[in-house]
């Protein structure tokens, strides 16, 4: 989030601090046949009828719209038809399709994330996807007013689509998506779309970055601040549950796709990858034992993980090659005594989707490792890729992490990851929710789309692997430091954003935004945004830099080339460099 929406932090913490949520009660059980997915999980059939639909989905969003740091989760699945429905999204919901392609579903109606219960401002719209579906917008636009962690995902709009509610907005991601009509980003600072296809495309404030979208606007940052990159180098698509043409329940795995272009599905395409039956799978559900979860992964089971918090009290080890874990309606890993949540070997092709990680109080070395740290395999036919990860310091409740994400493995795909230090809610404070770092690559030839990370206390990205690439950067740096003294880097003022390694030979970064708003001292200085070594492999695009309500200085953009951004100049850009 951006300081446009710190300022009411005090009214939130109020208003949400009685939004502990139960279990939704009287959820509707699933269809015949159905696997047993929990209390959360809501199953639709076109057979329904349309009130009861609507009901069911506005009861849920009743509870969700301003939930913020509540523990519901929910997840509204739509088996393939048609339904006449209009689904307001809120905190905490995934609403899917069950189809293999969005087409298999059509919503006329609207799937909508609003920003009404903070009077337009989106900028706190968080924990929120709306994936794999068609929608018909009742009144020819639909909007997804949202920022980090809300992804729209394999979506198919037959109309325009607005990012904003007016007030200001700080997203965002559209991947694998078709959108007939017109994209108006509005009010939206930042904005990412991959793999994707437009009508056309409105707007832009800071950091507007497309890679692989057809009909993408040209890439004439700084003016308008458009980066457009033409083909995606390598990707894989996030899994999806889906159901079968005999009704059963399976997940798809999409396979791995290298200069694309456009989205996976549409104009009869038929999406590359393999289906697994959900009895591969080991459903978890909250309060199973982490010891349990352990016991199925070492029989050879992938995870799905119901909508819910899942505390830990151990480490997940993840082994196998090829294993996919995998989250519906947010679900939640909270480590509760100290330990990383989730650990991956160092092997092929491991998927991790669909999870929020939430640190707890004993305070964790890190909360997810990629890799141990003498990780050394080539990974490039078959890499470990993350999709729609997101991490916790604070918030909901006082919690501790050094680092968050650690990947020491090489070849890995990040798809949208948030790694935030939180700065609102409860148990925040430079010394209560502390965390270093919030993302360490020391793996090689890591590609990372999508990546925000926000008010970690020394590095919000420290990159020591070699052949890293970044596509779209977002980051704030710490509101709270109580003063320079308490954060500077040697005799340096502060801390670089994003730092490459002095050591590092090859690097690439396209459309990379860094925003300060030091609330607690405005006279505190970040000497730069980015530093990284000056050699011919290492190359940096479209940087900018924003002092928000000139509340502090970034000196530089990166390393001594461009800025300032301050009360003065507010804004500061970088084409190329070196």
């Amino acid at each position: 989030m951006t300081s446009t929406g710190a300022w009411t932090a005090a009214l939130l913490t109020a208003t949400v601090a009685c939004l502990a949520l139960a279990q939704t009660p009287g959820a509707p059980p699933l269809p015949s046949g159905g696997p047993e997915l929990g209390p959360d999980v809501r199953v639709f059939d076109p057979s329904m009828p349309k009130e009861a639909v609507q009901d069911a989905v506005d009861a849920v969003f009743r509870r969700q719209e301003r939930a913020q740091f509540g523990t519901g989760r929910q997840a509204l699945l739509f088996k393939p038809g048609t339904y006449d429905v209009d689904v307001d999204t809120g905190f905490y919901t995934q609403v899917a399709g069950l189809g293999l392609s969005p087409d298999d579903v059509t919503i006329r109606g609207a799937v909508r994330a609003e920003a009404d219960w903070f009077g337009g401002n989106a900028t706190q719209n968080f924990w929120r996807a709306a994936e794999n579906l068609s929608v018909t917008p009742a009144s020819g636009a639909d909007r997804w007013a949202v920022s980090q962690a809300a992804p729209y995902r394999r979506m198919h709009l037959r109309g325009d689509l607005r990012l904003d509610d007016g007030g200001w907005s700080s997203g965002g991601l559209i991947a694998d998506s078709l959108i007939d009509g017109t994209v108006r980003s509005g009010t939206q600072q930042q904005w990412l779309s991959r793999d994707s296809e437009f009508g056309g495309w409105t707007g832009a404030i800071w950091n507007m970055v497309f890679v692989g979208v057809r009909n993408a606007p040209p890439g004439a940052f700084p003016r308008p601040p458009h980066t457009r990159v033409d083909r995606t180098p390598v990707m894989r698509e996030k899994p999806f549950l889906h159901v079968d043409r005999a009704g059963a329940y399976r997940v798809f795995v999409p396979a791995l796709r290298t200069g694309g272009r456009g989205t996976t599905w549409a104009h009869g395409a038929r999406p590359a990858g393999t289906s697994r039956p959900l009895g591969r799978f080991f459903v978890v559900r909250p309060g199973t034992g982490a010891a349990r979860i352990d016991a199925a992964l070492a029989r050879g089971k992938d995870l799905l993980f119901t909508p819910g918090i899942h505390h830990l009290d151990r480490t997940l080890r993840v082994t196998r090659p090829g294993t996919v874990v995998l989250g519906l309606g947010l679900a939640t890993l909270v480590p509760d005594t100290g330990r990383t949540a989730l650990s991956v070997a160092d092997v092929d092709g491991v998927r991790i989707a669909g999870l929020l990680v939430d640190a707890g109080p004993a305070g964790s070395p890190a909360l997810m490792e990629i890799g141990p740290p003498d990780a050394r395999r080539r990974h490039s036919a078959d890499p470990v890729s993350l999709h729609d990860v997101f991490f916790r310091i604070g918030g909901a409740g006082a919690g501790r992490a050094t680092r968050s994400l650690v990947v020491n493995s090489s070849d890995v795909i990040g798809d949208n990851l948030w790694l935030w230090r939180a700065d609102h809610g409860d148990g925040i404070g430079w010394t209560v929710n502390t965390a270093a770092e919030g993302l360490v690559v020391n793996g090689d030839r890591v590609t990372m789309y999508g990546l925000f990370v926000e008010h970690y206390q020394r590095h919000q990205t420290l990159w020591n692997g070699e052949g890293g690439r970044t596509y779209f950067f977002q980051n704030e740096m710490p509101y709270d430091p109580p003063g320079q003294a308490a954060w500077r880097s040697g005799a340096a003022q502060g801390y670089p954003a994003y730092k490459v390694a002095a050591g590092v030979t090859r690097h690439e970064a396209w459309g990379m935004g860094s925003y300060c708003s030091f609330d607690a001292d405005p006279d505190i200085v970040a000497d730069r945004a980015f530093e990284a070594p000056r050699r011919p492999g290492v190359r940096f695009h479209d940087l900018v830099t924003v002092s928000l309500g000139g509340k502090g200085t970034i000196r530089h953009v990166i390393n001594g080339t461009g800025g300032p951004a301050d009360a003065r100049s507010g804004v500061a850009q970088v084409v190329s460099y070196p």
